[in-house]
C-alpha cells in the first residue's frame, strides 16, 4: 500500500501548488507574454498548471533528499 501512500502525497503537492498559481493570478491581476511584437494573455489555467508543475517538482525534490 506504499504506493497508494505516494500517489496520495503527490496529489496533495499538486493541489497545493495549483491553489498557489490561482492565488498568484488573483494577487498580480493576470499576466502577458511579449514576443516579437505581439503579446499573448496568460491566464488563470496557464497559473494553475504552472503551479501544478511546481508543486509535483518540490515533492520529487523532497522524495530524493529525504528518501
Amino acid at each position: 500500500m506504499d504506493i497508494i501512500a505516494n500517489i496520495n502525497e503527490a496529489a496533495t503537492y499538486a493541489t497545493v501548488g495549483a491553489v498557489l498559481g490561482v492565488t498568484v493570478y488573483h494577487n498580480i491581476g493576470g499576466g502577458g507574454l511579449a514576443i516579437a511584437g505581439g503579446a499573448y494573455g496568460i491566464g488563470l489555467g496557464t497559473f494553475a498548471t504552472g503551479g501544478a508543475v511546481a508543486g509535483l517538482a518540490v515533492y520529487g525534490v523532497k522524495k530524493s533528499v529525504l528518501w
